[in-house]
């Protein structure tokens, strides 16, 4: 069986991978919870989209203890280990891509926010537009969707799409140099081999919305420009490191 003790051990090492990707991603947790915390509830509601193993939705709980978080993954084996290391969340098992999945969240009324991190850049294109709407749809006005991940300037801006993955890629050999963490595969690997994972890992096989295959959306107009179809009003970045942003999205 998957210990609470073990649970915590394999977050942390999922914790170290990520942060070969983004080695400011603590900050960028900081900067997201800050904004929540900004909207000055003490009590928020909040849904984590794409939550992994739960990493931001427990650091958002540890700040605002009295918040209320839902976090909604497809990846049965990521659920498991954050239902193992952190029995204060509550976890939900639903595809983004799928729609009605917001009727699964059980919610007494509008959410305060809808947070992600490192996740819905998963999400083509042409979803998008559906998956904010969705979004919008159980926000309060004046809610907020906080989006952190990797967006690129457009074509249209090359020099500067250059720079900003420049300042990531240095900042990344500053902290790593040549010992980096190991990465996202080397970490599945070594998960795979674990026999307290065995049923996760055979059901993760079996479960098609676990999958990543598809069109990604990496730029930050296709973020924005679905928002602006799902009917979000102020959209604007309120943090960034390169091409690693906080994008911020008020429910109108």
């Amino acid at each position: 069986m998957l210990t609470h003790d073990a649970a915590l051990e394999w977050i942390a090492r999922w914790d170290r991978q990520q942060e070969g990707y983004l080695p400011d991603r603590e900050e960028r947790f900081t900067a997201l919870i800050d904004a929540v915390e900004a909207l000055g509830r003490p009590d928020p509601v909040v849904i984590d989209l794409g939550c992994g193993p739960g990493s931001l939705s427990a650091r958002l709980l540890d700040r605002l203890p009295k918040a209320t978080v839902v976090s909604v993954d497809a990846d049965p084996l990521l659920l498991g280990l954050g239902r193992a290391a952190y029995p204060r969340l509550r976890f939900v098992s639903a595809d983004l891509r799928a729609g009605g999945w917001s009727e699964l969240l059980g919610l007494d009324g509008p959410a305060d926010a809808a947070i992600s991190t490192t996740a819905l850049h998963w999400i083509s294109a042409p979803e998008l537009k559906t998956v904010y709407g969705e979004v919008a749809a159980v926000l309060r006005p004046g809610g907020l969707l906080l989006n952190g991940d990797h967006m690129d300037t457009s074509d249209a801006t090359p020099a500067l799409s250059r720079l900003e993955h420049a300042v990531h890629d240095r900042e990344t050999e500053r902290i790593f140099g040549a010992n980096p963490p190991e990465d996202w595969r080397a970490w599945w690997d070594a998960v795979a081999a674990d026999p307290a994972f065995a049923a996760l890992a055979e059901e993760r096989r079996t479960t098609a919305g676990a999958s990543h295959h598809g069109s990604e959306s990496q730029l930050l107009s296709q973020h924005v420009r679905a928002l602006e179809e799902a009917g979000f009003s102020e959209i604007g970045t309120l943090w960034q490191r390169g091409n690693n942003r906080l994008l911020c999205a008020v429910r109108g």
